[in-house]
């Protein structure tokens, strides 16, 4: 089949998760073109030449630690003309000799536009429609419910009547909406092969949009190890190592380290789980999907979900690492096959 395959620009969690599924249909034979943004469009385009398009996409701005909606609303807003004009030039750009006959997306406008305006069925994989389609199994506080409310709204509105929502999850609420198909989440071929290990030391990823006072938290742990991820420098304090960007280095890392210290995004948990490792998740603030994530882990038994990183909460955490492993040694699954054998009986009917 012809595909269309939309992936939003903001982060690379989209990216690198559809990169495993635009490979795999490139692999079955389907003819893909990619459109997309920002640092997933070069992430996208250096993996498949010459079938990216560039569009311009939705971002995230940030107020101290937390999404700010106000400075969101009004980059969006100064921003949209431009984006309009740009968009509309890839537009003319697919019509020229590419025909889809069905539209992939990963939680992305555009395409999901153009399948709209030519009368193009549209399959969703994406982990976000989890907040719509599905009965939330875990207690909602009151801090929540308004983010709650917010994020099932944007979520609701963002791919509307698709032919089919594939929600990858590594957890699995019941389901409140029809068309929906739960799947695991999608892995890539590192982590599909890596063979995990337990070393003695804790892998850290955090951004600097995130916690400050990070490193003086970790070394009042200084009978612990920790491998930080998210500074891009390197440079040791004591029992706190930041490490400078490298992919490679990181799988590694996450392969071989005794637990996870993360925020709540989706990608780094759902790896860590498959790989068996305790997570400790800190989720962004005015964040629903990561909050939901973190809580997840907990309700699972796979780790814990703090508030902001102590010391107390992640000696807590460490002391607990037993149990956490034995929940976890309970997972288990067949790499992407349940996705992929999913999507391939969409694109045949």
């Amino acid at each position: 089949m012809t595909i269309l395959y939309g992936v939003p620009g903001e982060g690379l969690g989209h990216a690198t998760r559809s990169k495993v599924v635009i490979a795999h249909l490139l692999a079955q034979g389907h003819t893909v073109r990619v459109v997309s943004s920002s640092r997933a469009y070069a992430l996208l385009a250096a993996a498949f030449p010459g079938l990216v398009l560039e569009i311009r996409g939705f971002h995230l701005a940030y107020r101290g630690l937390a999404v700010s909606k106000l400075r969101t609303a009004a980059l969006t807003l100064r921003t949209a003309p431009q984006d309009v004009a740009a968009n509309f030039g890839q537009y003319l750009n697919l019509l020229g000799g590419f025909t889809p006959e069905v539209v992939v997306s990963d939680f992305e406008s555009f395409s999901y536009l153009f399948a709209k305006v030519h009368g193009l069925p549209v399959i969703s994989i994406d982990n976000m429609q989890v907040i719509n389609r599905t009965r939330l199994d875990v207690a909602l506080p009151e801090s929540e419910k308004a983010h709650y409310g917010l994020a099932k709204n944007i979520v609701r509105f963002k791919l509307p009547r698709s032919r089919r929502y594939l929600v990858t999850t590594f957890f699995y609420p019941p389901l409140r909406k029809g068309r929906t198909t739960l799947v695991p989440p999608i892995l890539r071929p590192e982590i599909l092969a890596a063979r995990p290990t337990t070393g003695d030391f804790v892998l850290v990823y955090q951004s600097a949009t995130t916690q400050h006072d990070l490193v003086a938290q970790l070394q009042q742990l200084p009978e612990q190890s920790f491998r930080v991820y998210g500074f891009n420098k390197d440079e040791r304090h004591g029992n706190v190592q930041l490490c400078a960007f490298s992919e490679a280095g990181f799988m590694a890392d996450l392969a071989a380290c005794r637990a996870v210290l993360t925020n709540g995004g989706f990608s780094l948990i759902s790896e860590a789980v498959y790989l068996h490792k305790p997570v400790c998740a800190v989720p962004i603030p005015a964040q629903f999907e990561q909050w939901l994530n973190a809580a997840q882990i907990a309700k699972c038994g796979y780790g814990v979900q703090l508030a902001a990183i102590s010391a107390d909460g992640v000696r807590d955490f460490l002391r607990r690492l037993p149990q956490f492993e034995t929940a976890l040694a309970g997972y288990a699954q067949d790499g992407n096959a349940r996705l992929f054998a999913a999507l391939e009986a969409e694109l045949i009917v």
